[in-house]
């Protein structure tokens, strides 16, 4: 009589025990056909607005660029260029250089549902998975950044 809620209670726990993050890279070719390496994540800021956020290294080695391209529905975010990115983590601060208008397809593009930035500072400096903030002054005001998230971007760095 014990023996199958003893295994009653052992799937139970299975199903409702979380499971560890894993990363979603997905790697491809480029349009010029060096190697892009990105995640993909949906994310919603504190008006539950959501926002697609697109971290990816593109090129091999040294020379890779690593962008975060953040993208919501067309006509949200008609920023002046440069706007940079403003990322907190607890009393820290980064400025994230806008990248958008170095990219060709961005730049052309009059649908202004995406805007990108150089993520190669931000993960220069960090040395954990922390969670993160980001600010984008006429985008939105605070979208939270979990910290699975950032370990899939901390991946992207060449090796």
């Amino acid at each position: 009589m014990v023996l199958p809620w003893l295994l009653l209670l052992a799937a139970l726990l299975l199903l409702l025990t979380p499971r560890p993050a894993i990363a979603q890279l997905h790697e491809h070719p480029g349009e010029s056909g060096a190697p892009v390496l990105r995640s993909l994540e949906s994310l919603r800021d504190l008006d539950s607005q959501s926002w697609q956020v697109v971290a990816y290294r593109e090129g091999d080695g040294t020379d890779a660029s690593l962008r975060l391209r953040i993208v919501g529905y067309p006509g949200r975010l008609r920023l002046e260029h440069p706007t940079p990115l403003e990322v907190r983590s607890g009393r820290r601060l980064w400025q994230l250089p806008d990248r958008t208008l170095a990219n060709p397809q961005l730049a052309s593009d009059g649908r202004a549902a995406a805007v990108e930035f150089d993520l190669a500072p931000l993960l220069a400096d960090l040395q954990q998975d922390r969670p993160l903030r980001l600010q984008l002054p006429g985008g939105f005001s605070e979208l939270p950044v979990p910290p699975y998230v950032v370990a899939e971007w901390r991946s992207l760095e060449p090796g």
